[in-house]
């Protein structure tokens, strides 16, 4: 049986594995400072927070619920290596707003009625989630042995948990913890109990530990603005066909863009009851919504190519180039050369880290 690899912590790792496992709309964003008002609210809606954190076997003793809600989805981690991806899982099945498409669909239908563990074993069957996990594994030159290596103290071991609002209650969900645990209820914003849930867990740990990174699971940018971009068309539409209607002189780019609209559009709304004052801001608002958006589409295009080739590089197996590059070097009487200079290079490295 193919094991579950370990996977980078990066939004466009996590956003291609979730729209590979047939979620749409929705991306992952990484968050740097949770007090930015203006990155948090450039990212709503957010469904939920993963936080990634060095584990360690001496951890605190955390309060969970052993009576809780049974539409909450709540899974242990069973599967090593699968921390992430079922991170991940845990904020989408517990949000109904996301469609989560056929393959987590059926999962959990089939899961809803078994027990935590039980639903964590399911999971490494799920093969489309398997598979979409895996595909990010870093090529591997050699393989010795199928045996799985064992952390030993002192080794660097990361651990990912969840934070989602559920029902009126903020829940951390982390695998590895016997049930949920109970952050709070909140009336308005979720974000904010949830936000003192982490500081405070950041702060639990030693002032030098710096190994923390917390990343937004939200709807995709894009499709929010294309929405944007068609309510606003819509409501141009409305706006131009109500100046029409009473009389108002529409100029050659009104004109036009009635036109354009007409053809792309059907509405079967009422006219506006508003003036021609109110209706012309009307109007220009819209314009400024659909150049805004345009511009965020633009930004998240880019945004997306990127991680569509750096996820690319990823998967990526450059080992044969790199032998080849060995051959060649060896060939012309240089590879002892490089690797002298590899040496030295490292050596200084280390010297360096020791002084600090």
């Amino acid at each position: 049986m193919q094991e579950w690899c370990t996977i980078e912590s990066d939004p466009g790792v996590f956003t291609e594995l979730i729209n590979t496992i047939g979620v749409q709309g929705v991306q992952v964003e990484e968050i740097y400072d949770l007090n930015d008002e203006q990155q948090m609210a450039q990212m709503q809606p957010i469904y939920g927070f993963i936080f990634l954190f060095r584990w360690t076997s001496k951890g605190e003793k955390r309060e969970c619920l052993k009576i809780y809600d049974q539409d909450l989805f709540f899974a242990n981690q069973v599967i090593q290596n699968a921390c992430a991806t079922q991170a991940i899982i845990s904020i989408l099945l517990n949000c109904p707003q996301i469609e989560i498409g056929e393959a987590l669909k059926n999962y959990k239908e089939f899961a809803i009625a078994l027990d935590p563990k039980e639903r964590g074993n399911c999971l490494g069957a799920v093969e489309v989630i398997k598979t979409a996990h895996n595909s990010f594994a870093r090529p591997e030159p050699f393989i010795f042995s199928n045996e799985k290596k064992k952390a030993k103290e002192g080794d660097d071991i990361f651990h990912f948990v969840s934070y989602i609002p559920f029902k009126g209650k903020v829940y951390e969900l982390d695998g590895l913890q016997e049930g949920p645990i109970l952050i709070g209820e909140y009336q308005d914003d979720w974000i904010v109990k949830a936000k003192e849930a982490i500081l405070k867990r950041i702060q639990h740990y030693q002032e030098k530990e710096t190994a923390f990174t917390l990343l937004a699971v939200n709807q995709c940018r894009k499709f929010r603005a294309n929405q944007i971009i068609s309510q606003s068309q819509n409501e141009i539409l409305l706006t131009l066909k109500t100046l029409e209607f009473i009389g108002a002189e529409l100029n050659e780019e009104q004109n036009q863009q009635l036109i354009q609209l007409s053809n792309q559009q059907n509405i079967e709304q009422e006219l506006l009851q508003e003036s021609k004052e109110e209706l012309l801001n009307r109007l220009n608002l819209a314009n400024t919504r659909i150049q805004e958006a345009q511009i965020t589409l633009s930004e998240e295009n880019a945004k997306f190519q990127k991680f569509k080739e750096e996820n690319s590089r990823r998967k990526h197996n450059y080992i044969p180039f790199i032998l080849e590059l060995f051959k060649m070097a060896q060939r012309k009487g240089q590879l002892e050369g490089l690797l002298e200079k590899a040496q030295q290079k490292q050596q200084q490295k280390l010297q360096q880290q020791q002084k600090k």
